[in-house]
């Protein structure tokens, strides 16, 4: 039951954020490094930390809700990861690192989540893992994408 809390609130949280996010930084000077500064921390904090400590704290129910092994070093060691990115955006954001930081935090955790969701995907597909996780995966990913292309493309070009 925890995990499925866990899972409603990082899709809340990332949800709110791009709404928050394309809501106030459209009204801004530079409407795209905005939404792409308000939108940052919500979207990778929300995934990558929420992710990392789900891992660390409730690691063999959260592997056995998506199928996978329980209680390895590296599922450990991914939760770690995951959380380190959750906290650089979170630092990024509150020390006002700037537009370079942002796109290296949401670019390096955006192609975290491609290659995960070609692993979650390859599980269901492959290995029958027929999972909410590994089914829904690849189209959030798609989503995700979608819904930072505005921001990080006009502030890259």
């Amino acid at each position: 039951m925890i995990i499925k809390i866990i899972e409603f609130l990082r899709l809340f949280a990332v949800s709110f954020g791009i709404f928050w996010a394309y809501t106030i930084g459209m009204n801004g000077d530079n409407p795209a490094e905005l939404v792409l500064h308000i939108m940052s921390p919500w979207v990778v904090a929300g995934i990558a930390g929420t992710s990392g400590l789900e891992g660390l704290l409730f690691g063999k129910k959260a592997a056995q809700e998506k199928g996978f092994e329980q209680g390895s070093n590296y599922q450990k060691q991914s939760a770690i990861a995951l959380l380190s990115y959750g906290i650089m955006a979170l630092l990024v954001y509150f020390l006002e690192w700037g537009l370079h930081a942002e796109l290296t935090i949401v670019l390096t955790f955006m192609f975290f989540m491609v290659f995960s969701a070609f692993n979650h995907g390859r599980e269901a597909v492959i290995h029958k893992n027929y999972k909410w996780a590994n089914l829904n995966r690849p189209f959030l990913t798609l989503l995700l994408i979608a819904s930072l292309w505005y921001p990080v493309y006009n502030s890259l070009f």
